[in-house]
């Protein structure tokens, strides 16, 4: 997706050429003047994107044609589209991942004069305490409240209506009408995303945003994190609980209701009317069909299908597991007699 403007700033015209020496990798001279301002995942990279590729070397035809280029190593380079020139390198994803680094920066608040800073917007309406941030072409609607020491990163716009607490952190996010984050929420920060480098683990950037929509509500010290190339998504009048955890691309529908140490791992994908119990805990891709539900403490690593109810660890659909326990414990309460 081609980077937004408002959260990232790109370091001058970015070519093809200029990626490939930055990461050392190696790129045919015909392609080095080709424009490459964006970044994306190997199979949904828009023109001018530049993305990785890791995995069989045959997998590499099914990338976008669309990419400006993919960084892939030299087994996986004749597999590519025709379209697409290849970036060879040993390490693609930690080439990727260096060179977006260098050549796209965070917008950042830090040197600003002033906690607001003069390209803020505030509509008159709208009520901020004391020490509260803004960061430039940043916006707060009209009705919206803004706690005491919170701060809005560069960019950020929140619409009307709205309550922000106490201490809460906004970046790269943007946020609908009528939505209430309670204080301690952090929205926006990078996901947990590593790869082994020549000097231990290195953190992968990540390019997303993370999108609020109408009627959201996030409890106390709950975090959630921008994507790495796509966005963070939660649907409208969505309510999350206190102290959980919304990973990179993860994609919640409407009207779903996650309660309290609830953790969703990355790009997941969660339907409308889902009902998530405490503590209940998604794996990473897994797809949760419309109006399922997930009984508390819940350990999903496979996909829910619409309107089931699962629970146990790994999760099952909940009459299997409430069978297997009453086995279970009646294989206890038999032996205990013997």
């Amino acid at each position: 997706m081609p980077v937004d403007n408002r959260f990232y700033a790109p370091d001058g015209a970015l070519t093809l050429g200029t990626w490939a020496d930055i990461a050392a990798a190696g790129l045919d001279s015909a392609y080095r003047d080709r424009p490459a301002p964006g970044v994306g995942s190997a199979s949904r990279a828009a023109p001018g994107d530049v993305c990785f590729f890791e995995g069989d070397p045959r997998g590499a035809g099914d990338i976008s044609p669309s990419a400006a280029g993919c960084f892939v190593t030299a087994d996986a380079a004749p597999h590519l589209p025709e379209t697409v020139p290849g970036l060879v390198t040993g390490q693609p994803r930690l080439a990727h991942g260096v060179a977006a680094s260098r050549l796209i920066a965070l917008r950042s608040i830090c040197g600003q004069e002033g906690l607001i800073h003069p390209g803020a917007r505030v509509h008159p309406g709208a009520r901020l305490a004391p020490g509260v941030v803004l960061g430039a072409g940043a916006a707060v609607g009209e009705g919206t409240e803004v706690g005491a020491g919170s701060v809005i990163g560069p960019g950020v716009q929140i619409g009307r209506n709205g309550r922000i607490g106490h201490h809460v952190s906004i970046i790269c996010a943007l946020i609908g009408d009528h939505v209430s984050l309670s204080s301690g929420v952090r929205i926006g920060e990078a996901g947990f995303g590593v790869v082994p480098g020549e000097d231990g683990l290195a953190d992968q950037p990540h390019f997303g945003r993370v999108i609020l929509q109408d009627g959201v509500s996030i409890g106390a010290n709950t975090t959630v994190d921008r994507g790495a190339f796509d966005d963070t998504v939660i649907g409208e009048r969505t309510k999350i609980d206190n102290l959980c955890q919304i990973a990179h691309n993860v994609r919640i529908g409407r009207d779903t209701v996650i309660a309290a140490f609830g953790g969703i791992s990355g790009s997941v994908e969660i339907g409308d009317g889902v009902r998530l119990g405490g503590r209940a805990g998604v794996a990473d891709h897994v797809k949760i069909g419309n109006a399922a539900s997930l009984a508390a403490a819940a350990g999903v690593f496979r996909d829910v299908p619409d309107g089931e109810t699962w629970g146990g660890t790994p999760s099952r659909p909940m009459r299997q597991y409430m069978r297997e326990q009453a086995w279970l414990s009646k294989q206890v309460r038999d032996r205990g007699k013997k």
